[in-house]
């Protein structure tokens, strides 16, 4: 562009301007000659009709301020775990504020903002004219102007839509006249419904003071670590001197030429030493506070704020599930992003469940047993407890350090480890054999007893399972082996429970409603961590659901409190802005079994810590009270878990394969082996726990629930298999076919039973019947006959002879015993053992 045309449209632009600050300067000439007729709404000019038919009502709303999540200490005092915001601001009462800042603001901003009526003349024609000079904007707003025009940045700032907000932020600060009218017109209406000083108080507390630094508490707490009551009279100059120009003359860039801290933050003290030089003029301060001011250096204490989950350090992961919470929470919105966005400029003190102590030992166990990172294993692992009866989440760690966005660091992670995937969480993990409890109690409400037994044997085919939702399903090939390799044919239900018996409960399942097992864990708050059914197959028995150990946490309460489950709640109140307390989620609890159900099942999870597979963990807890617990493993020892509660609190800890497989048991930690670490870890959080909060007795189960109707087993020896079947079935027992076994029965026909026949058991438990292959023959008894009778009717048999010394003659040489006994069975040419008498020396007579 041509020197010639940049003087035409500059000289054009301030004929333009010029017209339109001529109507702003009738107003003003109005304003200043009759001041009551500005007030009073009164026009003179077609100027002042334009001007009082703008409106003149400035609805101001709640400021944006920062939101705080914190813990409560034992006494009642508070911690502040994080602060978010999208306006770093604190809104503080006229006391709060030293006179010190309003005296600065009003000598460097507005000197006659107590005489004029909201509008300035001298200052804002001062300004004009220099605008229309310079061709460049001039302040010479008045304080109220300035606060209208902050007022209306702020309703811009709350829009949620970007697009809105931004053509609402250009309509604010755009320079133009009509902007400037109504600026005016807004401020006179400010200034006939409040009072200068809170007029005053709300601009020191709406200002900006650079970046997201936002009013004069959150100024003196990020640039001098002080609050705004204790501000000094430099600093207070110093940090009134940022409002004319934030980016100029903020003090958080100590490397900027221009005002850092090598030249003594030079445009910042010019500005500032300006301030106190009209402090002087208009009689603010003496000669001697402004000298002695002017001669302090500008020496910021730069305080950052906590912001965002990341400052909660060792409770990050907890603060990140309650912002997760308040996502949901309709106190705050209609919909996630707004409530996000109102949490943020809210003001809202949340006060959490997290107790400090358990917290602590939570994190100090974590991180002296698993390591953040381990060589060809992607490590992970998790603590979590929650309060027996009221739900409330006291404790959440994991072996990671937060971070709000995942990266390349193998140690750190964004991932929940213990939450849902929609709570900042994973997909879950498989619980293993801690899954299991919840067949046991289906197993109980049906009616069956802790003694009851079922077909234990491992099978490749376990035939049809009842599914009332499915339908009749079937798993061939399916053939789950027990951890210790276990070979029992019969386990009793509290059998499998004490030794985490798979075999067991999966003959336990065969007996029961799969959909009906998946329904007792849905009743006690379990589901998928993805928000995906819970599988009903006979796998998911054992533990093959991925869930978040908050879940477990939640169920192993529940267990703990009489079958009355308590959904997760992380925050106990929530107060406005103004102090006032709001809505918080609250806990909702439910019966999930009955509570005979429940003592049964507490009764075998009690066996589980003092004999079972949790012993070490119980060992290592102190105090002890009564507790449950339940042991979990998966395949190939990728993940191991300790779940167990006191009737107070319940405890999950798991070590986890993230990614990938690994066998625990093959992996050494400083402190141990992977497998064992939950054995150290739970019982250091219980032991807290268990000290804080103590235990009592959980409820005794009632004798139907331990030990079902004894009956006799009938003997079968020798019947058909069908006919075996039958006689069982018609007594109340389940028959199971254990496979054909050596026996003197003929061929086909029963051998044996498990439990034998003439011993008694539980109405329903099952009775596993053995044919015989026929391949042995019945032992004859030659108890009583000769040496050589016998050794006759032993033909085929290998005999073998000891003697027996006996005094009585008739006892020589005769068979006294046998092994094996007479009518038992053997394989031809086995080995018979025979007693037979001996004369032995005649005792001497002693008179």
């Amino acid at each position: 562009m041509s020197a010639k045309n940049r003087t035409v449209s500059g000289a054009l632009g301030g004929l333009i301007g010029f017209v339109g600050m001529s109507a702003i300067a009738g107003v003003l000439v109005t304003v200043a000659v009759t001041p009551a007729l500005a007030l009073s709404g009164m026009a003179a000019t077609n100027t002042i009709n334009v001007f009082e038919n703008l409106p003149d009502y400035l609805a101001i709303d709640q400021l944006a301020q920062k939101s705080n999540i914190y813990a409560t200490r034992d006494d009642g005092s508070t911690g502040l775990l994080a602060s978010f915001y999208d306006q770093n601001r604190v809104e503080v009462a006229w006391d709060s504020i030293s006179p010190f800042v309003k005296d600065a603001a009003i000598a460097g901003e507005d000197p006659r903002f107590y005489e004029h009526g909201g509008v300035d003349l001298q200052g804002t024609v001062t300004g004009l004219v220099t605008t229309i000079a310079s061709g460049s904007a001039r302040g010479g707003s008045s304080i109220t102007q300035q606060y209208v025009k902050n007022v209306l940045v702020q309703k811009c700032e709350a829009l949620t839509d970007e697009k809105k907000r931004t053509v609402c932020y250009d309509a604010a600060t755009e320079t133009s006249p009509d902007r400037k009218l109504k600026e005016m017109r807004f401020a006179i209406g400010v200034e006939k419904k409040y009072a200068k000083d809170d007029i005053l108080r709300q601009y020191l507390n709406i200002t900006g003071f650079g970046g997201t630094v936002y009013g004069i508490e959150a100024a003196a707490n990020y640039y001098y670590n002080t609050t705004a009551a204790a501000l000094t009279l430099p600093q207070a100059a110093s940090l009134v001197a940022i409002v004319n120009n934030p980016v100029k003359f903020q003090l958080d860039y100590p490397d900027s030429e221009t005002n850092g801290a090598a030249n003594g933050y030079a445009a910042n003290k010019q500005r500032r030493d300006y301030i106190l030089g009209e402090m002087l003029r208009y009689k603010k301060i003496t000669q001697a506070d402004h000298d002695a001011a002017v001669a302090a250096p500008i020496e910021p204490v730069i305080t950052e704020p906590s912001t965002g989950c990341t400052t909660a350090g060792t409770s990050a992961y907890f603060c990140d599930y309650v912002t997760k919470i308040l996502q949901t929470d309709v106190t705050f919105g209609p919909d996630e992003e707004t409530r996000l966005a109102n949490f943020r400029r809210g003001g809202y003190n949340v006060y959490t469940t997290i107790d400090l102590d358990l917290q602590n030992a939570a994190v100090a166990t974590m991180n002296e047993n698993v390591p953040k990172t381990y060589d060809g294993w992607d490590v992970g692992s998790v603590i979590t407890s929650v309060q027996v009866g009221t739900g409330r989440v006291l404790a959440m760690t994991q072996n990671k350090n937060y971070t709000q966005v995942d990266g390349t660091d193998p140690s750190a992670t964004a991932v929940n480890y213990n939450t849902d995937i929609n709570q900042g969480g994973s997909r879950g993990f498989q619980p293993g054999s801690t899954y299991k409890v919840f067949t046991l109690g289906e197993w109980l409400t049906e009616g069956h007893s802790l003694n009851e037994r079922v077909d234990s044997r491992r099978k490749s085919d376990w035939g049809t399972f009842k599914d009332s939702c499915l339908g009749p399903q079937s798993f061939p090939g399916y053939n789950p082996k027990n951890d210790a390799n276990e070979s029992g044919t019969n386990y009793s239900a509290l059998e499998s429970t004490i030794g985490s018996i798979n075999t067991g409960f999966i003959g336990m399942a065969k007996k029961l409603d799969l959909c009906g097992i998946r329904k007792t864990a849905e009743n006690f708050g379990v589901h998928r961590a993805d928000g995906d059914p819970l599988e009903q197959g006979a796998s998911a028995v054992l533990g093959t659901n991925e869930i978040a150990p908050l879940s477990m946490a939640v169920a192993f309460a529940g267990i703990a409190n009489n079958g009355i489950t308590c959904s997760p709640v992380a925050i106990d109140r929530i107060t406005g802005p103004d102090g006032k307390e709001l809505a918080a989620p609250k806990s909702d609890c439910k019966q999930s079994v009955d509570p005979a159900v429940d003592a049964g099942m507490t009764y075998a999870m009690q066996r589980v810590m003092t004999e079972g597979t949790a012993t070490a963990s119980n060992a290592g807890t102190s105090p002890r009270v009564p507790m449950i617990g339940k042991t979990g493993t998966t395949d190939g020892n990728k993940d191991t878990w300790m779940s167990g509660a006191s009737s107070k609190v319940a405890t999950v800890v798991g070590v986890v394969s993230v990614t990938g497989d690994i066998n625990q048991r093959q992996v050494d930690f400083p402190t141990g082996t992977a497998a064992t670490a939950r054995h150290r870890m739970w019982p250091a959080v219980m032991s807290v726990a268990n000290a804080r909060y103590g235990g009592d007795a959980f409820a005794e189960p009632p004798t139907k629930v331990l030990q079902a109707v004894q009956i006799p087993i009938p003997d079968l020896r020798g019947k058909s298999m069908a006919d075996a079947r039958s006689t069982l079935e018609s007594a109340g027992f389940s028959f199971a076919d254990g496979g054909v076994t050596d026996s003197e029965m003929p061929a086909g026909t029963v051998a044996r039973t498990d439990p034998a026949g003439g011993t008694t058991a539980g109405r329903g438990s099952t009775v596993t019947v053995f044919s015989s292959n026929g391949s042995q023959v019945i032992v004859p008894d030659v108890v009583g006959k000769t040496e050589a009778e016998a050794r006759a009717a032993l033909k085929g048999f290998a005999v073998k002879k000891t003697d027996q010394d006996v005094t009585d003659p008739k006892q020589v040489g005769t068979v006294l015993s046998m092994t094996p006994a007479a009518g038992s069975g053997s394989a031809p040419g086995g080995e018979v053992t025979i007693v037979v008498g001996k004369l032995g020396a005649v005792p001497k007579d002693k008179g």
